[in-house]
């Protein structure tokens, strides 16, 4: 299984946006340190999004970093991504384990304790806690669950921690401190108007 990053970027296709660009820059900087999930808005064909992993996955090809596909667990198959991630309306975290295989990384969206732990003894490699923080960049999200969430998820498993939902550089000290390995992001780095210099600031943040 591939050593995971502690910067993880969300892919952002919505309208306006270049993700592409995004990614580059994010590399250019980030290296093996970035793991890109390659997220599209569920309007996306099957098409769209393999069109769109296999250009990440040969700009991640170039600096060793990790590709992983969001849901869409037979597009991560399609173009040999390193895994996948799912969220809790997605296929059970069992049933993606057997999907991808036993080497892939596989990510499993939790918030809280119990069903963090059940999401590690289905066979996830790592945890997507949150949303840690108010987030406009995803519809229908609970509550956020601040560090103290995060704090209570790291304690009850033994697989990496990855804080998501509203995090910039700011609030990643934090979160660390509360036990996780690494954030991920999405508008941080979609929205900045230099996504390279918000990159360094992240890993800047991540001790990295």
């Amino acid at each position: 299984m591939p050593s995971l990053g502690r910067l993880h970027l969300v892919t952002d296709t919505r309208p306006g946006r270049d993700p592409l660009a995004v990614v580059s820059a994010a590399l250019a900087v980030a290296r093996a340190e970035l793991v890109v999930q390659v997220r599209v808005e569920d309007s996306a064909t099957d098409r769209e999004a393999y069109d769109l992993t296999r250009r990440v996955l040969g700009q991640c090809a170039v600096y060793g970093a990790t590709c992983l596909v969001n849901d869409r667990l037979h597009v991560a198959l399609a173009v040999a991504a390193a895994g996948g991630h799912v969220g809790a309306d997605d296929l059970p975290v069992a049933a993606a384990r057997r999907v991808l295989g036993p080497a892939a990384v596989l990510g499993a969206t939790a918030r809280e304790p119990v069903t963090a732990a059940e999401a590690v003894a289905a066979g996830a490699s790592y945890l997507g806690v949150g949303p840690c923080h108010v987030t406009t960049t995803k519809d229908g999200l609970p509550e956020p669950i601040g560090p103290a969430g995060v704090r209570a998820v790291a304690a009850a498993v033994d697989v990496p921690v990855i804080a998501i939902g509203g995090v910039t550089a700011a609030t990643v000290p934090a979160l660390v401190a509360a036990g996780a390995y690494g954030v991920a992001v999405v508008g941080a780095l979609s929205a900045a108007a230099d996504p390279a210099r918000a990159t360094a600031e992240l890993l800047g943040a991540l001790g990295c």
